[in-house]
């Protein structure tokens, strides 16, 4: 490209002959949507079923604010700000085959730790019809294990204290919820969008328990207006690399500051549960239901475990995508055991949905060549993820009586990942985690108590006081740590 134009509103006609863009009237649109968690998945996921229904049906009213709350956010924030909210959704097909396209369905975007007001005002105004929700496993403020608030953080503490001073979800919500009541009108619809089982539930729980501490009065008007629909979301998102942001520059002269880079695999399944109206998401493709949770599970159990499979042990070995485990037959083979002899015998009937053709297709989706995910994305935060993930399946089979040795190994080798941060030849490993010196120090204590990892109660409730499971962890644990080789390891379990 003889030059390079900047992703603006401006240069939106010009770049419209180097990839599609948007066809309708941004400055026409109404904000209808407030997201909060505004990241690489809601950008590839809500936003673009968004897009899509405002460029083929004039849905005008329900474009995107998008709203970070955290200073860790400001980063999306001046970047979506200076590109007047637009950005290039990068998708990549097994083939090879390349499909930018430039989305503009989020209009605006706010900064909580700068403009509290401002994000209460859009939150609270007439237009705001629904309030969506990516603030990962770890925003809900609960305990793993007892699945009970977590009265003890700080800023819901200040909250508690201050509720016209939010920090967190829960205090910008109900702040928001209590001025659309005090102003008479309708509540707005909290819609989760993260990779939790019952995600919609779960944040009425943890919004109600908090709010009754705040002011019970509010908390019986939320109970009784503000539906919260559970919800399963699907498409693999990696992480923005320096070679998209390039690749963008010198094919197609756009300069984008942190386009998403997505498979091309989308889904979406919703309960018709809404407080205040909803778009029209079902003429884009959004399956919406009475009961999602059967869908729910087969999700988080088969595709969100299984990416867990292959990212501890991967990362051991020292692979360094999800794609380059699905090139090494070993993991292809031991993926599908557990997905076959663990998850499958303890899912119950998904409508519609034929098991094995769904497990062939993450299959398919996961060696993707050119969706590159690394085992660092996948395997952050694992506190947060291995106990909604994994561990029920585990319960499930040992109440069962079903097999445990391919998730018990899963779980052996997070205890050497968390101790030893290294792999098989010895190159340092990038563990994000916000337990990560907890998981460090409790495995660490291994090679005296075989069963120390096991034995943080917040992560694996009273598992270790199972006979079974215990027996066969401390195995697998000996055998981990006397050479390290988890391939080796793997083909065991396999025989």
């Amino acid at each position: 490209m003889k030059n390079t134009l900047l992703l603006n509103q401006k240069n939106l006609a010009q770049l419209g002959n180097r990839i599609p863009v948007p066809t309708y009237n941004r400055d026409a649109q109404k904000v209808g949507m407030v997201h909060i968690g505004v990241g690489g998945f809601h950008r590839a996921h809500q936003a673009y079923y968004t897009h899509k229904l405002m460029e083929g049906f004039s849905a005008s009213g329900w474009s995107i604010c998008g709203v970070g709350l955290r200073e860790g956010d400001r980063k999306i924030h001046d970047v979506l700000n200076k590109q007047d909210g637009l950005y290039t959704l990068i998708v990549k097909h097994p083939d090879g085959k390349i499909e930018p396209q430039i989305i503009g369905s989020i209009i605006d975007f706010k900064l909580g730790v700068d403009e509290a007001e401002s994000v209460l005002e859009i939150m609270a105004s007439p237009d705001t019809k629904i309030v969506s929700l990516t603030i990962t496993e770890g925003g809900y403020n609960f305990n793993p294990t007892t699945g009970e608030f977590d009265f003890g953080n700080p800023d819901i503490q200040h909250e508690l204290k201050h509720p016209d001073s939010p920090k967190t979800v829960y205090g910008y919500l109900t702040a928001a919820l209590k001025k659309r009541r005090d102003a008479g009108l309708a509540a707005f619809t909290i819609m989760s969008c993260d990779n939790i089982q019952h995600n919609g539930d779960v944040a009425q729980k943890m919004l109600l328990t908090f709010a009754r501490k705040q002011d019970m009065t509010l908390a019986e008007w939320i109970e009784k207006e503000v539906c919260f629909p559970n919800s399963m979301v699907d498409r693999i998102t990696p992480v923005t690399s320096q070679s998209e942001i390039e690749y963008l520059e010198k094919t197609y002269g756009i300069k984008d500051e942190w386009p998403v880079t997505c498979e091309p695999f989308i889904q979406w399944v919703i309960e018709d549960k809404f407080s205040n109206g909803r778009p029209d998401f079902e003429k884009v493709g959004v399956q919406f239901v009475p009961d999602v949770k059967p869908y729910e599970e087969m999700k988080l159990r088969l595709l969100n475990a299984g990416h867990s499979v292959l990212g501890i042990l991967g990362a051991i070995h020292g692979h360094k995508t999800i794609n380059a485990c699905m090139e090494d037959e070993t993991f292809v083979t031991y993926l599908r055991a557990f997905m076959d002899k663990e998850v499958s015998p303890v899912l119950g009937e998904v409508k519609g949905i034929d098991l094995n053709k769904y497990k062939d297709s993450l299959q398919e989706r996961f060696a993707n060549p050119n969706i590159k995910d690394s085992v660092s994305r996948i395997c952050s935060e694992s506190s947060a993820k291995l106990p909604k993930f994994m561990i029920p399946t585990l319960q499930d089979n040992l109440m069962g009586k079903g097999s445990i040795k391919f998730a018990t190994l899963v779980i052996a080798a997070w205890c050497y990942y968390s101790d030893k941060g290294m792999d098989k030849n010895g190159q340092p490993l990038e563990i994000i985690d916000a337990m990560s010196v907890q998981l460090q120090q409790a495995a660490q204590q291994t090679q005296t108590d075989p069963l120390a990892f096991i034995r943080q109660e917040s992560l694996f409730g009273d598992l270790v006081q199972n006979k079974q499971f215990a027996e066969l962890y401390a195995e697998m644990i000996q055998k981990i740590y006397e050479n390290g080789n988890i391939k080796k390891l793997m083909q065991n379990v396999l025989v």
